[in-house]
């Protein structure tokens, strides 16, 4: 009877932190029956053997943001069966999209000796600018159950089931109380997708939209509702500027209230 092949799995790095790949290290246990039923052939944070494609499954993390990553994403999707963006970067440009509300050029003269040798592009973008995704997993990380879950429904040939609610959910299934209600604290969990089990809130503390705009958002009346309560235009876009700045609900809310300030018009 011949040997059942193992679906290739490959992982790719692109500008990022690489926290999205730790979270995939970081499964432990949970890896290692994941090592038994695919092949990992390509995952230089884990491994420096290398197996050519074409591969089953790649996931990438990080935003492309140099000429020669749009050549490389090209081809990692021209020898990908499916292809999954993982992470901030990945999905909507990250925390380095900011630079896509202001001269890139004035960056590199402020940072480099050498502005000149430096190849970069205008804007930091996700995959999706580029190739054809399948499939896009959120958060800055990514969670472990979301990444299991993925994992899970690609070998059983389904689609993830990876919720598109807010975070008030989770909230509210976890019985934590409204920190917007309960302390005036600025939280982006209305409109930002669960998936992180309500971390911040559950410390106090606003959350931050790691995991980007949930399906079918409302930022702009969210962003209202904190003005009409003395928080600052400035405030209110630096609050929908971080991790996922770049996905078109944030990006146009941070706009809408830039204009309102002397912080971007350029956006």
């Amino acid at each position: 009877m011949p040997k059942r092949r193992k679906p290739k799995l490959a992982v790719w790095k692109f500008a990022s932190c690489d926290g999205c790949q730790l979270t995939l290290l970081d499964c432990e246990d949970e890896l290692l029956a994941l090592a038994g039923e695919v092949e990992i052939a390509y995952f230089l944070e884990a491994s420096r053997a290398v197996v050519r494609g074409p591969y089953d499954l790649s996931l990438v993390e990080g935003s492309i943001s140099t000429p020669e990553q749009i050549e490389q994403i090209r081809e990692i999707r021209r020898q990908s069966r499916f292809l999954v963006a993982i992470g901030a970067c990945a999905t909507a440009g990250g925390i380095q999209a900011l630079r896509n509300f202001a001269d890139v050029r004035g960056f590199l003269d402020l940072v480099y000796a050498r502005p000149e040798y430096i190849k970069t592009l205008e804007k930091s973008l996700p995959a999706s600018a580029y190739v054809p995704v399948d499939f896009e997993l959120r958060g800055c990380p990514i969670g472990k159950g979301p990444l299991l879950e993925l994992l899970s429904a690609f070998l059983n040939g389904r689609r993830p089931n990876i919720p598109h609610h807010s975070v008030c959910i989770e909230c509210k299934r976890r019985g934590i109380v409204c920190v917007m209600v309960a302390q005036g604290i600025p939280c982006l969990g209305p409109v930002t997708q669960a998936g992180c089990g309500a971390l911040c809130p559950a410390y106090r503390r606003g959350c931050y939209g790691c995991f980007g705009p949930m399906e079918t958002p409302n930022p702009t009346s969210l962003g209202d509702w904190f003005l009409a309560r003395g928080m600052a235009s400035a405030d209110l876009v630096r609050l929908f500027r971080t991790f996922n700045a770049y996905a078109p609900a944030f990006k146009e809310a941070g706009a809408r209230y830039a204009e309102a300030t002397d912080v971007d018009r350029s956006g």
